[in-house]
């Protein structure tokens, strides 16, 4: 069974090669677009089956589905697993056809979404949510695979950025359409709805991505586009690539940077909602209203940023990373110090977090790493980093938890969540993060 697995889902034989430019053309520019929008939409689609329980989490306390600390367990249980399935999915997407492997990955997220649904048991939530975190892990290291082999070197990084921004359009999708999915029909629709939506859209995916240009007798997007500028590819097989990640100190080390960052991402992700409603007093709509600005922000900031770098700094991304790291720091600072009734604060609060947070994901969680090492690797750099980014999210969630478990008093007979010593742990976390990526100033791009 798991060699017809292996042999469905790896990277198609080469065909002959087409000598026709016209016909080369044309179907080159037909695929670029194809994968390209089909990428940005589906990978945010992937968000919207990964963050219902941010969204339903005072409904889940209000209907004693679940304790605070249990859903910090359960949510843990999904990035942890996500890290792991980073690291292995990555690994594999440098063999991958790309097609095949992401548009059933979410298909099958879709499904465990749909049959969390419909659970009653914390074992249940506990087994199907680390269930979604090992499909969800196949979402993004092939996207970036699939960018490297459409996209050369000089157009990586602006394509990159415009992707990396997908994820904002799914947060907001998530954030605004769940949030009202579960006023209406209750926290059940939280996942069964984004479930229906994910499993068409996968079957659109198996029909627009695509593998490799050499499978379709297209050349190398470096002929293609006749840009070299990242020098020859270096020897070697792709095994024998993917060893050089692991000998680089300098993917440690902003594998460690983007760990931290993610403390601080996911620390907004999955408890901002909370915090808005019970520190704030916003409705469940009102604080999916001021969550909007984050996404939309972040896309801004993530489109932005590659294309700045790419323009403005010759592909450098290390003065970029510390402007954006400032503005993610100061901008949950503000949404922390900001009191209550100031809806418009909160909101560009949000917005401030959310473009910083945008561009940080581009630099720290894959594109400084996939610069400076073989493209033909892209997926083991990007599991790499993504596995290390994930067990900061999961350790941030399950310690989340604690300090708010631990920190409540009971106020008239209400329980009453005190934010501050969480706050202090994710805004220390960020400024580790950019001071750690502050080390990898003069690491240049090289092939």
């Amino acid at each position: 069974m798991f060699n017809t697995l292996f042999t469905y889902f790896k990277t198609g034989p080469v065909r002959p090669p087409l000598t026709d430019p016209t016909a080369i053309h044309r179907l080159y520019e037909r695929k670029r677009w194809s994968i390209f929008l089909s990428l940005i939409a589906g990978y945010g689609f992937f968000y919207t089956c990964r963050l219902g329980l941010a969204v339903t989490k005072k409904p889940l306390l209000d209907a004693g589905v679940m304790s605070v600390s249990e859903m910090g367990i359960v949510g843990s249980v999904l990035l942890y697993v996500y890290a792991i399935g980073k690291f292995v999915n990555g690994m594999c997407s440098d063999h991958a056809n790309i097609r095949r492997f992401m548009s059933w990955a979410l298909f099958l997220s879709a499904l465990v979404n749909i049959v969390f649904g419909f659970t009653h048991l914390f074992i249940g939530f506990v087994i199907l949510w680390g269930l979604n975190g090992w499909f969800q892990s196949i979402g993004s290291a092939p996207s970036v695979v699939s960018i490297c082999q459409w996209f050369s070197n000089k157009e990586r990084g602006t394509r990159y950025g415009i992707w990396a921004g997908a994820h904002n359009l799914g947060e907001g999708m998530t954030f605004v359409l769940v949030a009202w999915l579960v006023n209406h029909f209750g926290w059940r629709a939280g996942f069964t709805g984004p479930g229906l939506i994910c499993t068409v859209v996968a079957l659109v995916l198996y029909q627009t991505l695509a593998d490799r240009p050499q499978t379709y007798g297209l050349p190398h997007v470096a002929d293609y586009k006749n840009d070299h500028s990242a020098g020859p590819p270096p020897p070697g097989t792709t095994a024998e690539l993917q060893k050089q990640v692991f000998r680089s100190p300098w993917v440690w080390i902003l594998a460690v940077s983007c760990a931290l960052m993610y403390v601080a991402r996911y620390a907004i992700n999955n408890w901002a909602i909370l915090f808005l409603q019970e520190a704030k007093h916003y409705t469940l709509t009102e604080a999916g209203f001021v969550m909007g600005a984050y996404p939309v922000m972040g896309f801004v900031g993530a489109a932005a940023s590659g294309w700045m770098s790419d323009k403005f700094f010759s592909s450098r991304r290390n003065l970029p990373t510390l402007l954006y790291g400032v503005l993610q720091t100061g901008g949950m600072a503000l949404l922390f110090l900001a009191p209550p009734g100031h809806r418009w604060l909160d909101v560009v609060a949000m917005g401030v977090f959310g473009f910083g947070i945008g561009g940080l994901i581009v630099f720290l969680a894959g594109l400084i790493a996939v610069d400076i090492m073989p493209k033909a690797a892209a997926g083991t750099v990007k599991g790499l980093i993504g596995m290390f980014a994930y067990v900061g999210a999961g350790t941030q969630d399950w310690i989340s938890g604690f300090l708010l478990d631990s920190h409540k008093t009971i106020v008239a007979g209400r329980t009453v969540y005190h934010f501050a010593p969480a706050f202090y742990f994710w805004i220390g976390a960020s400024v580790l993060s950019l001071l750690l990526a502050a080390t990898a100033w003069n690491v240049k791009p090289r092939e």
